[in-house]
């Protein structure tokens, strides 16, 4: 019986993550893990053309289902700001590891898989948003994952040197975060209603405000569209 395309990739990643504190996520581990898993090298390279690295992926995305399980399922906070925050904390607490993850970060600091790192995080963030309910359809779908990516890369790098009790400044260090996109969005608002600011970004604004998020069923080849009314 043949063995489900997902559950040799599980299984490789579970056999992996022994080996990444000592080697990273490379080809020796990749070759360890298959090894372990009772799979030949084929196999495994039929299932992860990319080898570690999509080992690396698989543990990221594992990551983020974890963190959107615990948040639909353990009492979120009422404030919506702490909510964000209690979703980030989620996404943190599902590491297993903190080398795994500190290696996973030398990884994708490379150039060659920069934008494979930065499309994880930006999943994430866009997972965090869509359990949180968000609707927004316009630029704004956007700068909160632009926001929230960047607010959940700082904090996963200040938790990776972190040695405080319970990751206690990790926390305090993501509530400043949050603060900080607030205090952000406070000014925004602000300066969307003075009327002299208003009337002199009025065309930029409508030019903005043609921008929508992506649809669900798009097969474009970039986020985003147009609209209709966009001549």
């Amino acid at each position: 019986m043949a063995v489900p395309y997902e559950e040799i990739k599980m299984t490789l990643l579970d056999a992996a993550l022994i080996h990444v504190p000592f080697d990273g996520w490379s080809d020796a581990t990749f070759h360890a893990a298959s090894s372990d898993a009772g799979f030949e090298i084929g196999i495994a390279r039929a299932v992860c053309p990319r080898g570690a690295v999509d080992l690396a992926l698989a543990y990221h995305f594992q990551g983020d289902s974890l963190a959107i399980n615990r948040m639909n399922s353990d009492e979120m906070p009422e404030r919506f700001r702490d909510k964000v925050a209690t979703g980030i904390r989620f996404r943190i607490e599902a590491i297993s590891d903190k080398e795994v993850v500190r290696r996973a970060t030398t990884l994708f600091a490379l150039p060659m898989y920069a934008s494979d790192g930065a499309k994880a995080v930006w999943g994430t963030a866009d997972k965090i948003w869509n359990t949180l309910g968000d609707t927004s359809e316009d630029i704004n779908w956007y700068t909160k994952r632009v926001t929230l990516s960047g607010v959940y890369s700082a904090t996963v790098l200040y938790w990776l040197g972190d040695d405080s009790f319970d990751n206690q400044a990790t926390w305090d260090f993501l509530d400043r975060r949050i603060e900080d996109v607030m205090r952000i969005e406070k000014i925004k608002s602000n300066f969307r209603k003075n009327a002299v600011l208003g009337k002199f970004f009025k065309s930029p604004k409508r030019l903005v405000d043609k921008i929508r998020a992506p649809m669900k069923s798009s097969n474009a080849s970039f986020p985003g569209s147009w609209g209709r009314d966009s001549n």
